[in-house]
């Protein structure tokens, strides 16, 4: 979360919002449409086989389109693809971010 909220940071100009997200996205001042994002994010990662075509139907229906649907499922899967296999190998990516 550390090097990605940096660059996020960067990004969206609003440490503040980070810093909001970092504690918890859902209570955070991101609109609903960002929001859906990352509660589809949340589950795609954590319980892939319980996403189907409703939760595809609520992006659509806060805004995203079907190509940012499928962009951000590819993104969201190639972080989970290499984070397993790091944790699975027991290499630490970012060594200067433990704990």
């Amino acid at each position: 979360m550390l090097s990605h909220a940096q660059d996020l940071r960067e990004f969206s100009k609003d440490g503040l919002l980070v810093e909001a997200i970092q504690q918890g996205f859902r209570n955070s001042p991101l609109d609903a449409k960002h929001k859906a994002l990352c509660e589809w994010a949340e589950k795609l990662t954590l319980t892939p086989t319980q996403c189907d075509r409703a939760d595809v139907d609520t992006l659509r229906a806060q805004g995203w389109r079907d190509e940012e649907v499928v962009s951000a499922a590819q993104i969201i899967g190639f972080f989970n693809h290499l984070n397993r296999l790091a944790d699975g190998l027991g290499i630490d990516l970012e060594p200067e971010m433990r704990a």
